[in-house]
């Protein structure tokens, strides 16, 4: 049975059900579950919210859960109509710092084929705890440094979202410095040391402080760094970056090494404190891996491949740094422009093959997911077959087509098709895939036997032996297999007011007809039959013919005198 989660953990069901026309209805149900929960813990009974019959789903050849990723890390209890936990579920590794994180997938069932759409959102738990990228932080800050000056300390990390992200810091001690919490614009929380009281380096070279980050989970969890402040003589102008904030446009197939952005700052100093140097500051690894900062110039480039289609945007906080510890700080914001660099995707998640021949136009072939990772019109995608073949493509919903028939079809025509499906982007220049489809056709009992004549004559001479072939009729039929095999039967036929069997009889299996006795010319001249030729199909066709025997004479009776 499906675990159930303790009452920390509580199960939240969101449940909207629409229906769309399809070839059958389709329906939506969301879930709302805690990470981390254990495999086989219950995520939702869609036999009881989508409104369908247990006896189907255990009775259905293969009810199958598609996803557009590989992983499945929902699963179909078929026994229970329920949906469980197949995979251990770590929200930060699914979605990072996206929220709402939800599971997308669907639910096929065949006969008649149905598809459910299911949404399954992840709720974080708070099982991290603040942490920050180095163990210890150093600032070399000038005795002359004015209160209010600032200095920017590297964010805690918190990989959790909402309440249990990162929501404040304390310092400890705090005689000379207070703290100033910002945010991103992300809404990420990040901190300011800023200078309360002037520092006397002649009283005290060096500070050591505790920053605290705490988050707001229950029960709460801290990180903690060590500051070590050193100071220094004489330095009392700060950098001043000549915008508080720059702004860059790079394509996402820009090579490595190119310019994103040249920033510059100024120092009023002289001397060796007039000189500084750039950095990055707050930085993450994903952008610490994407761009660097030349210390010398604060020339911004590119290091790495971007893809627009993982991050859209960049936010760079840069530092600069004089020779005497002062800083100033600004933001370069990245924005990476789409290129069409992605081909269309056509995933088959459904295919009826072989079809039978009989039909009717609108019957559902195949269903097709077609995807392309581009955004805009790079993303926007066309379907379509050859126009003519005998079916077509339908957009059914956004990325989900059906290919349907579009007139009826013959077997004894045409038996095999090979549709081609052909999906083309929007780009410039556009990308295009196509997959293959090769459909059978399935016979349908629809053609009756066919005599090779319109009727039979046979000629036998009397006094003939029993059991002598007379003649073979043959018949055949434009069906295959069993629809195609042929049987002959005899018609109950009276011939002189005696049955035609008394006289003939036919082979079920090659259609020879058989002298059963002698005749006698004398007797019977000529007499006619009809033969049936049917088809091994459910319902069996058929058709007959006439067979005329004439019966020839020969020299078998004396002269008779009469008086």
């Amino acid at each position: 049975s499906a675990a159930i989660p303790p009452p920390t953990m509580e199960r939240q069901v969101l449940l909207s059900i629409w229906f769309l026309s399809l070839s059958s209805a389709l329906g939506q149900v969301s879930y709302s579950i805690p990470e981390e929960m254990a495999k086989g813990s219950l995520v939702g009974n869609i036999v009881q919210d989508l409104g369908l019959d247990l006896k189907r789903l255990k009775s259905e050849k293969a009810p199958r859960i598609f996803t557009e990723d590989s992983r499945e890390y929902i699963g179909l209890n078929v026994d229970k109509g329920t949906l469980v936990v197949k995979e251990r579920i770590d929200r930060e590794e699914l979605c990072a710092q996206v929220s709402p994180c939800s599971l997308h997938f669907q639910i096929i069932l065949e006969n008649p084929l149905e598809l459910y759409w299911i949404d399954v959102e992840i709720l974080d738990i708070n099982d991290h705890a603040p942490s920050f990228m180095n163990k210890e932080i150093i600032f070399q800050i000038s005795e002359s440094a004015l209160s209010g000056a600032r200095y920017s300390i590297d964010s805690a990390n918190d990989p959790d979202v909402g309440l249990n992200s990162l929501q404040t810091y304390t310092l400890d001690p705090n005689d000379h410095f207070v703290l100033k919490t910002l945010s991103h614009t992300d809404g990420t929380k990040y901190v300011e040391m800023v200078l309360q009281t002037p520092l006397d380096r002649e009283k005290q070279e060096e500070y050591n402080l505790i920053l605290t980050a705490f988050d707001g989970g229950t029960p709460q969890k801290t990180g903690t760094v060590k500051i070590n402040v050193i100071v220094l003589d004489a330095n009392d102008n700060a950098p001043v970056f000549s915008q508080s904030v720059y702004t860059a446009l790079v394509a996402e197939n820009a090579p490595m090494g190119s310019l994103v952005s040249k920033i510059s700052a100024t120092d009023a100093d002289q001397g060796t404190n007039k000189h500084m140097s750039y950095s990055f500051s707050q930085i993450s690894k994903s952008i610490l891996n994407s761009f660097s900062i030349e210390s010398t110039n604060g020339d911004i480039t590119v290091i790495a491949p971007l893809d627009f289609e993982k991050s859209k945007k960049y936010e760079l906080n840069v530092v600069a740094t004089d020779n005497g510890g002062l800083t100033d700080t600004a933001k370069v914001m990245v924005e990476i422009t789409d290129v069409n660099d992605n081909a269309p995707v056509i995933n088959v998640i459904s295919f009826s093959n072989p079809l039978p021949e009989n039909s009717a136009p609108e019957t559902v072939i195949a269903m097709l997911n077609v995807k392309d990772l581009d955004s805009g019109k790079n993303g926007q995608v066309r379907c379509f077959i050859n126009p003519s073949l005998p079916f077509r493509i339908r957009q059914s919903s956004s990325n989900f087509y059906s290919l349907i028939t579009d007139q009826l079809l013959d077997r004894e025509k045409i038996s095999e098709y090979n549709i081609t499906i052909t999906a083309i982007d929007e780009g410039s220049p556009s990308f295009t895939t196509n997959k293959t489809l090769i459909l059978k056709l399935s016979d349908v009992n629809d053609n009756t036997p066919v005599f090779q004549r319109q009727s039979y004559t046979a000629y036998v001479m009397e006094n003939n032996s029993p059991g002598v072939s007379v003649l073979s009729v043959k018949a055949h039929d434009k069906d295959a297999s069993n629809n195609a095999r042929i049987s002959y039967f005899l018609e109950d036929f009276l011939v002189n007011g005696v049955s035609a069997s008394t006289f003939i009889s036919v082979s079920a299996e090659s259609g020879e007809i058989i002298a059963v006795r002698s005749f006698d010319y004398e007797q019977t001249k000529e007499f006619n039959i009809r033969v049936k030729a049917q088809d091994g199909g459910s319902p069996p066709l058929s058709s007959n013919v006439s067979v005329k025997i004439m019966i020839q004479d020969q020299n078998d009776n004396s002269i008779s005198a009469y008086k």
